[in-house]
């Protein structure tokens, strides 16, 4: 009798349940939620090629240290890179001197105590020390951005669909004012001040003024025979958030590599050990 009263429960919620989503998809049917906006003018990013694309892919040392110069002149000012230490940019082919000299040179010292007083201070960075913060806390972030909060970038490609095709259309998609066609269909949707136009964020407006904005805006160390254009600085810096999300990207293919060659001589092995054990016994 329990089985019973039991089968019959569930058997009726199982169609409440079946009840549901059919009611939910004819009604989806034959009422469209609205379009808005962000749905109709949000533009896919644009595709992005670099040299660490692909499983064989590598960084371009020469394209990590331009990049890493456009952050540290441009988006350093406002962008925190948390996750990076000084000493980790020897991967891009700096010396132990000149990181200890981007360290030294840094334009926000390291936050530290005063051994004497015992109050809060700042010293010059060391290569040990991760770059440090251009803002106190949270409080002061935003308000030196309109109340808007700049997020950290060390993991950006990572937090991101597609992040550096992300990245790279955001920073080269900014545009004077919205489309006509736009305000005419959502009038509602003009953007407020304060704000500025870029179909490749979210929700069309986004609160950081374009950071790349004339070509020439950073100078290429001596030795570089790219020019810094916009398109170009978008590129580079990207390639560099691509490197501080995964610092250790060639190593983990250079060992997938190495585990897929040993897995196939392996499973030859194996094939040989079977042929050889089943040699003299008929099927």
């Amino acid at each position: 009798m329990v089985r019973l009263f039991a089968g019959l429960v569930g058997l009726f919620f199982a169609g409440m349940m079946l009840y549901s989503f059919v009611r939910g998809g004819v009604s989806f049917v034959a009422n469209p939620p609205a379009e808005t906006a962000e749905h109709v003018f949000h533009k896919h990013a644009k595709d992005l090629k670099l040299a660490s694309d692909g499983p064989l892919g590598k960084f371009d040392r020469a394209q990590l240290q331009r990049g890493f110069q456009v952050y540290k002149e441009v988006c350093a000012a406002c962008h925190s890179m948390k996750l990076v230490s000084f000493r980790d940019l020897k991967d891009l082919g700096y010396s132990d001197g000149q990181v200890k000299a981007i360290a030294q040179d840094w334009p926000v010292e390291t936050p530290s105590i005063n051994p004497e007083t015992g109050e809060a201070a700042t010293r010059k960075s060391l290569p040990s020390d991760r770059i440090p913060s251009p803002y106190a806390n949270e409080v002061a972030a935003r308000a030196g951005n309109n109340n808007a909060l700049p997020p950290d970038l060390s993991l950006m490609t990572k937090a991101r669909h597609n992040g550096e095709d992300y990245v790279y259309s955001l920073l080269t998609g900014y545009e004077k004012s919205q489309p006509a066609k736009l305000l005419k269909e959502f009038p509602d949707s003009k953007t407020g001040e304060g704000l500025h136009y870029n179909p490749y964020f979210a929700n069309l407006n986004i609160a950081m003024a374009p950071p790349l904005s004339a070509d020439g805006q950073v100078t290429y160390a001596e030795g570089n025979t790219v020019k810094p254009t916009v398109d170009q600085m978008a590129k580079d810096v990207s390639a560099f958030l691509v490197w501080t999300a995964e610092p250790k990207l060639e190593n983990r293919r250079r060992a997938g590599i190495a585990g897929l060659v040993f897995l196939l001589g392996f499973l030859w092995l194996c094939w040989g050990a079977y042929k050889n054990v089943w040699a003299n016994k008929e099927h």
